[in-house]
């Protein structure tokens, strides 16, 4: 049987798709929640215990940190699939041809090279390298009628980024930054498989972001609605049905023009000038329960066989399906909350720090608006009881 290794941030998803197939699974992951399945071939970084913090993901985690304890299943497996929090070019060059999925991110994961390489074909936000203070308001100076936002030049999730009021709040720490126009509007995304002779977008969704509940300056990942339709987008949107089409239109495109394989995200944000594209992920995105759920597909499954030169046939959507993120409001020590619809859950007595991930809450439902009120409900529930469960200390 052929060894398929996961390797990334969180695997539980993947891992419970994966299982249903005809290969000997391997997992590597930073975060090993309770709910994550336990197989014989698994390593995890995160070691959650009774009264001990999870700390801060930020500060812990990294890339070549995850590849050094796997180094030994990199070695043994037939096939890796990378997950969010790592990209194919992180891994050793003898290793990439092992990959299912696309194999050169460069000009995709650089968010500065990606914008040089669509900006003339595709409406994109402005974006500048930034290197130095006295640059970024040099480049205020010269637009003086637009927001902008730093970023780093390389990252996903929304971790890092930063909505520039006043470009004298701007601090610079270790790393590349660009600095990019601040678009204001709707949050959108696109699922898109593609094989080395053909693309398919096969389901868009409405993206969720913090300041979209909290309406802060944070633009950190939230969640998914999808599929996109008028009650989803939860907005006043205007002609939704060539929007969607653009999106399809577009991402295929994007798909072609940057060798995506498998299954792939593209990010956008909609207002009155059009549809931006913000950023390609090329791999699989966290919308993956929500697609199966939604589509009654095998998501791993989909990718797999792009990747090896067959899209399947795409069923239409028959639930609405959401996926909500829920960021601790306080220090916590977890104790069993008592929900059918929640993911990712902490080890019984661990600790989760203020503003961390705490748990998921995804659910379906063929009425859109009893699936948003159970969610919200749930979400309402876990917030209330991670407050009356604070934790002081350390």
């Amino acid at each position: 049987m052929e060894k398929l290794l996961l390797i990334g941030i969180d695997t539980r998803s993947m891992l419970n798709s994966a299982l249903k197939l005809d290969y000997d699974i391997y997992s590597a992951s930073y975060f090993s929640t309770s709910d994550t399945p336990i197989i014989e071939n698994q390593k995890v970084i995160l070691n959650e215990s009774d009264g001990e913090s999870c700390g801060l993901f930020e500060d812990q985690f990294s890339p070549q940190h995850i590849l050094d304890v796997s180094e030994d299943y990199l070695d043994e497996v037939d096939y890796i699939i990378p997950i969010s929090g790592i990209s194919p070019n992180d891994f050793p060059s003898r290793y990439r041809k092992k990959i299912l999925g696309t194999k050169d991110t460069r000009y995709i994961e650089n968010k500065l090279n990606f914008y040089r390489k669509i900006k003339d074909e595709i409406l994109t936000p402005m974006t500048f390298r930034l290197t130095d203070m006295d640059e970024a308001f040099e480049i205020n100076e010269n637009h003086e009628e637009v927001q902008f936002i730093l970023k780093p030049i390389q990252g996903s999730g929304g971790y890092g980024i930063n909505h520039l009021d006043k470009l004298g709040n701007l601090e610079f720490n270790d790393g590349e930054f660009i600095l990019q126009e601040y678009i204001k509007g709707i949050n959108l995304s696109s699922s898109v498989l593609a094989s080395r002779n053909d693309a398919k977008c096969i389901i868009n969704t409405r993206l969720l972001t913090e300041n979209d509940f909290e309406k802060n300056n944070s633009f950190r990942y939230i969640g998914n609605i999808l599929p996109l339709t008028e009650e989803s987008v939860m907005a006043n949107v205007k002609d939704l049905d060539k929007i969607t089409g653009e999106m399809d239109s577009t991402s295929e495109m994007l798909a072609h023009k940057f060798k995506l394989i498998g299954s792939n995200g593209v990010d956008y944000i909609l207002n009155e000038n059009g549809l931006y594209v913000i950023e390609v992920n090329a791999r699989l995105q966290g919308t993956f329960e929500c697609v199966e759920k939604s589509l009654g597909i095998n998501m791993l499954e989909a990718h797999i066989k792009a990747c090896q030169g067959e899209i399947i046939d795409i069923p239409e959507p028959q639930y609405y399906s959401y996926k909500k993120i829920i960021y601790s409001p306080s220090r916590m020590k977890y104790e069993k909350i008592d929900l059918d619809n929640i993911y990712d859950l902490p080890h019984i007595g661990s600790i989760t720090e203020k503003g961390e991930p705490l748990l998921t809450i995804i659910d379906k439902d063929k009425d859109f608006k009893k699936l948003y009120e159970k969610v919200e409900l749930s979400s309402q529930i876990v917030n209330d009881i991670a407050r009356k469960g604070q934790q002081g200390g350390k």
